[in-house]
């Protein structure tokens, strides 16, 4: 099963090329969501890059943020301060959670499944951690470091915001902000472990199992697309 099987259950799949100001996706991904309330378009997966910035959840805490190396953003996604920029892949999803399971947990969790499902493709073995938020990994010198973050919003049961995965971004632009607030553990990418760092690659591997990410947040007896 593909990405084309999300299409023939009405999910749109875009990959936006170049690196997308902040602020437009923001308005976009809001739009979308607003569409989606007025039965005027489908859900979405929005696969972007951003301009390096910093973004500030609804817990974040002034003392995380070190040195503002970058425009920051207020946003309304849960979570606390974290980085946007080239080389990491964001995806955004408007995805319709009232007809869903209104569940927003199994949201979450469906997320970090997809994740770590992408990222075995790739060869890393990845994994969550009690009382840590994100996807984590063994970077290069063995200990624990964070490769992805989830930050989400329900608006009436339609989701906004997402997940982000570093591909291959400057890691030295975290030094800014204290990531999530996890002062312990570092960050790592796709390129730090050596592993397929292109966003291609990375797009296949989330296309491949976004299906089954779907499958996870669905109440029993939703119609399952099918390849034909």
């Amino acid at each position: 099963m593909s990405h084309e099987a999300l299409s023939r259950e009405g999910v749109e799949w875009r990959v936006e090329p170049g690196l997308l100001d902040y602020a437009a996706g923001l308005a976009g991904m809001e739009a979308r969501a607003d569409a989606i309330l007025a039965g005027a378009a489908p859900e979405r997966i929005w696969l972007i890059e951003h301009p390096a910035l910093y973004t500030a959840g609804t817990s974040a805490q002034a003392q995380d943020l070190i040195a503002a190396r970058f425009p920051v953003h207020i946003t309304g996604r849960g979570g606390q301060y974290t980085y946007h920029g080239p080389g990491q892949r964001v995806v955004y999803l408007n995805l319709d959670l009232a007809r869903r399971g209104r569940d927003v947990r199994a949201f979450v969790q469906a997320l970090e499944g997809w994740m770590i499902a992408a990222l075995a493709d790739l060869g890393v073995t990845a994994w969550t951690a009690q009382g840590r938020v994100g996807v984590w990994t063994h970077g290069p010198d063995g200990t624990e470091a964070k490769i992805g973050a989830i930050g989400v919003r329900v608006r009436k049961w339609v989701t906004l915001h997402g997940m982000a995965i570093n591909v291959a971004p400057d890691l030295t632009h975290y030094d800014g902000i204290v990531p999530c607030g996890i002062r312990a553990f570092g960050v790592t990418s796709l390129a730090d472990l050596g592993r397929p760092a292109d966003m291609a690659t990375l797009d296949a591997a989330l296309a491949a199992h976004a299906p089954a990410m779907l499958r996870a947040i669905d109440p029993p007896g939703h119609p399952e697309p099918t390849d034909t």
